[in-house]
């Protein structure tokens, strides 16, 4: 199972909500089953339906990207 907060601070490079995409993306491809949206993403761009994406991108890995 990935965890939001892990990889949020597991990346600290990441710096935007587009960047975090495609580190979920990489998550959903690397075979993980399952992601925890256990924080919200602090980003400037951050959208309000934030959970949605991240689960379309991890479920639909690099190709949603």
């Amino acid at each position: 199972m990935a965890k939001l907060s892990d990889l949020i601070i597991g990346h600290p490079e990441v710096d935007t909500f587009t960047a975090l995409e495609l580190l979920v993306a990489h998550a959903g491809e690397s075979g993980e089953m399952f992601l925890e949206f256990d924080v919200k993403p602090d980003y400037k761009d951050t959208p309000k339906k934030w959970e949605w994406r991240l689960e379309a991108v991890f479920a639909a890995g690099l190709k949603y990207v």
